[in-house]
């Protein structure tokens, strides 16, 4: 380790130099001259641009990952030769360093460092990984998904007591199009879109998927969801968070579900719809009432700069459309007795009044009062009724783990005209987003592995996984010999060592 760091500084100082930005000659020719270039095939050597790759592979590892899969998930009858993990990492491993789809498989499998790196003699092709998906049903789904949730709660369990004190968990409902006319299981959106509906649980503690469901399109957002709300909600107590809440969208307030929720102790924050006589009696309530709602100012970690000109509002401007403008915003709270729940529990409705002044060019047209209404159970000592808006608007944060899952992992490109395949390829695309998510919480601080948490996938990719190694043997180990210096190098070598310390956990759940 003091070797590597050595030439690491080494490496750095160099790099800094050829940075250096008082480094400005006139010069006669073009700084990116190029050269008299031919190509060399290295007899011995193997290098990968996957040098991140190895940390991935030394957590799952670690936390016995291959191992569980194939003590609880069984759909091959023979493994020849390969088992129902190798299938399963072989499709995340691909997702790790930035495949797309099963065909890039076919990449992987010709190249000699990427198999070496992995510690195997072969990995599955494109075809074979595409006939192992439609071997799933839903109960092996659900299996999977359980198994990774284990392995979550073994990971959580290490954390200290204060970061286990509240577990959020946000649900939503997406659409995944797809130009497939042959895809099983697919329908249309209301707003014309064909493809599936796929239901994500996510803790946003750590943006983890706990669970993703897939459904067609045209099934409503909510549907299904309180059973896997409730596997969330196990889940989260049987890793040791104290108390858990809810939140979602309006289409998720079950007025049914929540005397049950609230006697087993479960908080909930979720937006409840607009209706005809929660308007009345929010207009009806008394000017005392309501309270000016003051937005939390943004935390500025750079000196502000100065905006740029709001070009698209001077072509509103132009052209005379309509503009809607927030003027003030203002809350009051009311007591909601909900007509569906069984035990007709009293819970908190937060209802936010937005003031917006409409302008159609220099015109100012009538102003226009909104309504928004949240429904909550939690009390007001812990929550006042700003910090209810608050708490809901913050869900919006599950919409950028979705639309990472999407266009990061690419986990919703369904690649299989099955269902169920397709099912569980986004279940191994959140196994893939996961693996980052783990090396965040179980690596030291001081590796900054924290940065990974919030870290967009691609960029994950890019810096971390995408990094020049040599591939070798040596003192019976396999070594990742860095050939390039990474802005991550410190958490590649610091976390090696510390997983590399720790005991490997093998058929660790009964």
């Amino acid at each position: 380790m003091k070797k590597s760091t050595t030439v690491a500084s080494r490496r750095q100082e160099q790099l800094n130099q050829r940075l250096d930005p008082g480094w400005q000659p006139c010069t006669s020719t073009p700084v990116l001259a190029g050269g008299s270039i031919c190509y060399e095939m290295s007899d011995r050597v193997t290098a990968t641009r996957f040098g991140g790759l190895g940390l991935v592979v030394q957590l799952v590892d670690h936390l016995g990952l291959a191992a569980i899969i194939d003590e609880r998930l069984h759909l091959l009858k023979q493994h020849r030769p390969y088992h129902e993990s190798d299938h399963v990492l072989n499709l995340a491993y691909n997702i790790v360093v930035g495949g797309n789809c099963p065909e890039d498989l076919e990449s992987r499998r010709n190249d000699v460092a990427y198999m070496n790196a992995l510690g195997a003699r072969r990995i599955p092709d494109p075809t074979t990984a595409r006939d192992f998906l439609p071997r799933f049903q839903e109960e092996d789904i659900e299996i999977l998904m359980e198994v990774l949730n284990e392995l979550r709660s073994h990971v959580w369990q290490r954390k200290p007591v204060e970061s286990r004190k509240l577990a959020l968990l946000d649900v939503d409902g997406t659409i995944a199009a797809t130009t497939s006319e042959c895809i099983e299981g697919a329908d249309f959106h209301h707003d014309g879109r064909y493809g599936y509906g796929p239901l994500v649980v996510s803790l946003a503690n750590s943006q983890e998927v706990l669970y993703v469901m897939n459904r067609s399109a045209n099934r409503p957002s909510h549907e299904g969801s309180v059973k896997w709300l409730d596997k969330g909600i196990s889940w989260a107590r049987n890793s040791g968070f104290e108390a858990v809440r809810l939140r979602g969208d309006t289409d998720f307030s079950l007025t049914g579900n929540f005397d049950r929720w609230d006697k087993e102790g479960v908080q909930f924050v979720f937006g409840i719809d607009a209706n005809p006589s929660f308007v009345e009696k929010a207009k009806g309530l008394e000017d005392s009432a309501w309270r000016r709602l003051r937005r939390r100012p943004k935390k500025l970690t750079k000196a502000p700069r100065l905006r740029r000109r709001n070009l698209k509002k001077d072509k509103v401007w132009e052209r005379g459309y309509k503009n809607y403008r927030l003027e003030k915003e203002e809350i009051a709270e009311i007591t909601y007795q909900p007509a569906r729940a069984r035990g007709r529990g009293i819970y908190r409705m937060v209802i936010l009044r937005k003031h917006l002044n409409v302008e159609k060019g220099q015109q100012k047209l009538d102003a226009e009062i909104r309504y928004f209404f949240y429904v909550t159970n939690v009390p007001k000592t812990e929550l006042a009724a700003a910090e209810v808006v608050f708490e809901s608007n913050a869900r919006c944060h599950q919409e950028n783990l979705i639309e990472q899952l999407k266009n990061g992992v690419q986990a919703m490109r369904m690649p299989s005209g099955n269902f169920f395949a397709n099912w569980a390829y986004m279940v191994i695309g959140a196994l893939a987003w996961s693996l980052k998510a783990w090396l965040g919480l179980i690596l030291p601080k001081s590796t900054g592995a924290r940065s990974l948490l919030r870290m967009e996938y691609r960029r994950f990719i890019e810096e971390v996984i995408s990094v020049p190694a040599q591939i070798l043997w040596t003192g019976r180990r396999l070594v990742y010999r860095l050939l390039n210096l990474s802005l991550w190098w410190e958490l590649l070598l610091e976390g090696s060592i510390w997983i590399r310390k720790q005991p490997r956990r093998r058929h660790c759940f009964v």
